[in-house]
Order: C-alpha cells, then structure tokens, then sequence
C-alpha cells in the first residue's frame, strides 16, 4: 500500500512536471492560438508618438494617443536599470525569459508557509505582455493559459534581442501614469529631464510607479509615492545596487516635481502644429500610416529659439495692454448699449450649438447660460479655478486682446516663429491661418506705392495734401486721420507719415486694377474689391497673407510662398516626403523693390514716421523698415517690420471688433502692435547663435537711376523734372 502511495506520488509529481511542459510545448506550435510571428518579434509594434521638430533639432511637440518616444539603452540612466532590476526581476541576468526560481517559490510559497510569494514576471514576459497585449479572459485557465504563451514569448524575445534592448524595449513601453508612456515622455514629464540624467530618487520613483501608477503618483497620492520610492531604494540595497547609508540618505529627501507634461495643448508652438497637422495626416494617409500612434518625425521651419522669443514677446506685451483696457472698461460695457453683441455671441458658442441640436429649447437654453458652475478660466495671473455662469464666460472672454504674429525668412520663405494668440489651451483660434482675416489699415499702403514705383514715379516726387474726390466712384473722398492739410509731401514722406491724401493721390493716378494686380503677385490671395478706398486698408486679411506680402519686399521683389515643413519621416529614418510645392514669382523688379525698402525704412527712420519709436523708445538702431496700420474704431492694430534677414508681423485686437481702445494714443497700431516685434527684435540681436548682424540691404548690382535722397533737390516745392522718374 505504502509503495503504491509513494507510485501515485510520484506520478503526480511527474504529470505536475511534465504537463506544464507538455502545454508550453502545443503552445509553441500554435495548438492553442497563434502566436506572434517571428517578423513582429523582431518588429515590434508599440503606439509611439509623432515629434515635431524645429530646424535647430528641438522637439516643439508631439501628436499622439499614448505619449510615448522611443530611446535606446545607452541613453538611459544605469540608476534606472538598476531600480528597475532590483524591483522587478532581480535574477534577471541569470534566466533566458523565465526565472524557474521565482516561478517555483510563487507556486509552493503559499502552500507551504500560508503567504503571499510575490510575482514571478519576469521583465522579458512583462514586455510580452505589453507588446502583445492580454485579453480580458472570463476564467483562471484562460489566464494560465495566457501566461503560458507570454512564457513562450518570452523566451523567443531573450532570443532575438539582447538583455540591454530588451530593457530598452520594455521601458519603452510601459505606463508611468500623467498620459506618460515610455521613460523618454516619463522623465520629462515628472521632472523635465531626459533618461540619461535621471538621479537615484527620481528612478526609484519612476519604477514605483510601475506597480500602480495612480495609486502611487507623486500628483495626486505623495505620500503613497515616497513610501513606494523608498521600497524600491530598499530592494536597490537588498541586491546591493545602494549601501545602508546611501539609502538612510536618500529615503529622507522628498519628491521635488518639475512637471513637463506633453499635451497638444501645450508647449512651444501651438497654433503653429495645429495648422500643420493636417499636412503631416494627408502624408500619413498617403502612406498608410496613422499619424498618432506610428512616431513619424514632422522637420520644420520654426526655429525654437525665435518661438520662443516671438510667444515671450507677444505675452509680455498684451499682458501690458489688458490692464489697460480693462481699467477702460471697469465702468461701462460694450453691451451696455447693445445687448445684441453678447447675443449673438451666445448663439455662436459651441455649448448653444449642442444644446440646440439635442432639441433644448430658448427658455432652459437661457437657464443654462445663466446658472453658475465650476471652471477653469484664462489670467495673465495664471489659470483660475472659479464659479461663473457661461453667460458670463462669454462676457469675460471678451475683453482679452489676441495676437498673431508671425516671422519669416527672405529667399527661402522659411517661417520662423508662428504665433497664433495668446494661449491656445483656452484661445484655440489661430490669428495667423490664412483663414483669419482682419481689416488691414495702413499696412496694405505699400502695395499703393509698389504700383507707382514699378511705374517709375520717384519716391521724391512731391504731391499737395489735399482731399482727391474719385469721380468715376461715387466722388468718393478719404480724409486725413489727424485732419491737417496744406502743403506738399514727397511720395516717401507720405509713406513715412501715412498720409491718406497722398495715397489717394498715389491710387488714382496708378489705378484701381493695377493696385489689386500687384496685391495679388506680392502674395495676397484673398479677393479684393477693386475699390479706390482699398488704398486705405479696408480689405480683410490675414497675418499670413500680410507677412508673406511684405517678404516680397525683402527677397528682392520675388514672392516666395511660405514654408513649413522641411521633410517628414517614418519612425526608422525614411522620408515619406520633402519636396514640399513652394511657389516663387517676380513681382517687382529688382531695383523698384530697392526703392520700396528705402521708401520703408523712413517710416522707422523719419522723426516723423509712424514707427519712429523703435529707434526712441526700443532702441533698435539696425537697418530697418516696416509699416503700422490702425483701422476704424482702433478695433485692429498691425506693424509689419523688416531687416535684410527677417520679415516679421504683428496683428493686435479683440475678436469682437466691438471690444477695442477709445484713444489713439493706445488703439494705434505703433501702440498696439508694434512692441512685439520690438520685443522680438531685441531678443533676436541680443542671441547672437542666431547669427543675426547690423548690415544693410544690399544695392542692385547695376546701380539705380534714381535718387533716394529728396534733399538733395533744391527748393521745399521742387517737383523732380521727367527724367527723374526713369530709371
């Protein structure tokens, strides 16, 4: 009897054996379910982020589902793979995939001594795991079974891959919690750091979190975060990766956070990678890809240093502007007197337009708008966490000016710093899409004058400054913004001071038609009426546009269609596309254009010139031209400026056209718009990497026929003869 038990025993322990065996084995021949193949074993597929990078190899942003970027072994800390080793598979160098050790004390463990054994995963079968995903089974055979065959893969990946790439690969994959997947997006996410300079703490809290990563975050549960961190720097001494004393140390400092988290929200360059989102999807779709989970890298023109510069100029300055304009306000509204502005506001919101389709009617629609609820709300102070109506959101919403701005490059039509409002995690329209246009003013006057030039009148021919009557439209009549007449200004000082008679002048002795035309072949590609009163700006345009335009003028009269994007790649390197179209086209011949720039430069050189203050009050003493423009009501405030190596403009308002200074000392665009290309300015020629210097626009090779100096002609009432026109 006795040698039968000891048969049966033994035959248990044989089948108990041998039966795993047996399983492992119909698994590896696909008895059960196929297994991954061995071109996705040694292709992994994991969702990775999309980058965008700027040209100076700066990554402005991602698009993604799961933020994750993929690194190598080299660039990560040995902290980290020693936390993660300690933690998470302490035998990991002496197994092939499976540790048999720890997998026999998880079976026996609780039978014999009654407790908890621990897992027995090792980091090859967790990686299994993640990259192939487990399903949601309904029984425990199933997960055994499931198990069994991440054992299986486990091996076959300590086959293809070495024991470095396969903890590269695994924390590549893993979640950190923070929409942070991966230890590239971890590192900069919790302290905005890379994986190579992560300290001791840092990693150890990094692997703690891998256990949970909400019940441990360092965000919202601290305390759970430093014990579990201190657990892990625990078991870094147990294998002897820390001394006691290190660990009696470091177990005392506490979690100092510098949170990076990535969202497309944030960042550098916001408006800027929305606009160019659906260039990247279209080359995506091309070559079936998803541009969200396959980790293209998106090149472009920006250049983050000039980003950044551009964002810190525009905030500092509206920030400057909004006290002002709300001390105007603090007393009387807008809608004091016209109720309709903010009605009409309440029916273009997203939120009426939902509650309308889900057939809600008026009266509850109005209950809705103006019942208090708890929000975040935009503040140069910071995000405020409040109680307000939406009614009053809208209104609240409505005083804050916006900007676009927008730089680019001469020759290459590169863009260089893109600025599409204030802050697009609560501001998400673009003022630079081509698509937001706004009255132009004074800045469309250059394109008056182009016109003339390139028929050879002189930028020193003088003209009275009295009203011209358009008799073939109406006898219409512009007027003088300050009402002075009298006297004669050359066409440069009417340019240099913004005269409107004297551009009305320019108008109707060039024409209509021919004004629209060199709009056009400068780079304007809205319609323009052909009215005589577009000489004074009251075409609608966009900043885009308008840039692009005056780059004309700084790339020797050729129109040079901005660029973007410079090339996108797949995740391995191979480039989907990058001969991106670009549209070049003569617009002005060379030496017109000289006199243009010089016409240009007097409006921020003459005393007199509207945009005189960059040398008085910014001290910017570089060869420079440019442009303001105001328009009625001072609802919209523009400066366009150049040096030879830059165009750059600035567009500064209310979205409500309502909303906007009463003064023209503060609505004018030299007061509005102008400071941030200032600011900019100043930031770009202090930077000296960017390589910016003080030279001047280079002369035509073949000289001009024409004087720039309107000086040097005698007598303050002296018209230049004929010839003084040819050239």
């Amino acid at each position: 009897m006795r040698k039968r038990i000891i048969l049966i025993l033994w035959l248990l322990f044989g089948l108990a054996i041998l039966t795993p065996s047996l399983v492992i084995y119909l698994i590896s021949i696909d008895t059960f379910g196929k297994l991954p193949s061995t071109d996705k074993l040694e292709n992994p597929e994991a969702a990775l982020a999309t980058e965008v990078y700027s040209c100076d190899g700066v990554v402005l942003g991602k698009y993604f589902n799961e933020n994750r970027s993929p690194i190598t072994y080299d660039h990560i800390s040995k902290n980290m793979v020693n936390a993660l080793i300690a933690t998470e598979d302490a035998r990991y160098y002496d197994h092939s995939g499976i540790d048999f050790t720890g997998l026999m004390r998880a079976v026996f463990k609780p039978l014999l001594l009654m407790g908890h054994a621990g897992g027995a995963s090792t980091i090859s079968q967790q990686l299994a795991k993640n990259l192939f995903g487990r399903p949601h089974f309904k029984n425990k055979f199933q997960v055994l079974g499931q198990k069994m065959k991440e054992w299986v893969i486990a091996v076959r990946l300590e086959k293809f891959y070495t024991k470095e790439e396969i903890i590269a690969m695994y924390l590549n994959t893993v979640e950190f919690g923070q929409n942070a997947y991966g230890i590239k997006s971890a590192a900069s996410t919790y302290f905005n750091t890379t994986p190579e300079a992560l300290s001791v703490t840092q990693t150890a809290m990094l692997v703690g979190l891998l256990k949970a990563p909400t019940e441990f975050s360092p965000v919202k549960h601290p305390k759970n975060a430093i014990n579990r961190r201190n657990t892990v720097l625990g078991q870094m001494v147990k294998y002897d990766y820390l001394s006691e004393r290190q660990f009696a140390q470091l177990s005392k400092e506490p979690i100092l956070l510098d949170m990076h988290a990535d969202s497309h929200d944030e960042g550098q360059a916001t408006y800027f990678r929305e606009y160019i989102k659906s260039i990247a999807k279209k080359v995506a779709e091309d070559n079936n890809l998803d541009l969200y989970s396959d980790g293209l890298k998106i090149y472009t023109t920006i250049d983050s240093r000039m980003q950044k510069y551009a964002e810190e100029a525009a905030y500092r300055h509206l920030k400057e502007m909004q006290t002002k304009l709300d001390k105007q306000y603090a007393k009387k509204h807008p809608w004091d007197d016209n109720p309709e502005i903010v009605d009409l506001a309440v029916k273009r919101s997203v939120r009426y337009a939902a509650l309308k389709q889900f057939g809600v009617s008026d009266v509850k629609i109005s209950r809705i708008f103006n019942t208090p609820q708890r929000m975040k709300i935009f503040s140069y102070r910071g995000t405020v966490d409040t109680t307000m109506s939406p009614l009053d959101s809208i209104k609240y919403y409505k005083y804050f000016l916006q900007t676009g701005f927008m730089a680019m490059e001469p020759g290459t039509g590169n863009v260089k710093a893109w600025v599409g409002g204030v802050d697009f995690k609560f501001f998400k329209y673009d003022h630079v899409n081509p698509m937001a246009k706004r009255q132009v003013g004074s800045t469309f006057k250059p394109f008056v004058y182009a016109t003339a030039i390139s028929n050879k009148f002189s930028p020193c021919e003088e003209v009275p400054n009295v009203p011209v009557v358009f008799e073939k439209f109406d006898n219409w009549q512009p007027k003088n913004s300050d009402g002075k007449y009298g006297g004669k200004l050359t066409l440069k000082n009417g340019l240099a001071q913004s005269v409107n008679c004297i551009t009305a002048w320019v108008m109707k002795q060039v024409g209509v038609e021919p004004v629209v035309k060199m709009a056009h072949k400068m780079g304007i590609t809205s319609d323009l009426m052909p009215v005589p009163s577009l000489c004074l700006g009251v075409a609608d345009l966009s900043v885009y546009e308008m840039v692009s335009a005056y780059n004309t003028f700084n790339s020797k009269g050729i129109y040079v269609e901005p660029m973007l994007v410079t090339r996108i790649e797949d995740k391995n390197g191979h480039i989907l596309k990058n001969n991106f179209e670009h549209k070049t086209e003569e617009a002005i011949d060379e030496k017109s254009d000289y006199v243009m720039i010089n016409m240009l430069r007097g409006v921020v050189d003459n005393p007199a010139g509207t945009a005189w203050r960059l040398r008085f009050m910014y001290k910017l003493d570089a060869p420079m031209a440019g442009k303001t423009g105001t328009t009625q009501n001072q609802s919209d405030g523009w400066f366009i400026g150049m040096v030879p190596k830059l165009t750059a403009g600035a567009w500064v308002g209310c979205d409500d056209r309502a909303v906007h200074f009463y003064n023209m000392q503060d609505g004018q665009g030299a007061s509005l718009a102008l400071p941030i290309y200032a600011y900019f300015m100043q930031k770009v020629y202090e930077d000296k990497t960017l390589g910016f210097t003080k030279d001047d626009w280079a002369k035509p090779k073949d000289g001009l026929d024409v004087e720039l100096d309107c000086s040097k002609y005698s007598g303050d009432n002296h018209e230049p003869e004929e010839h003084d026109r040819i050239y």
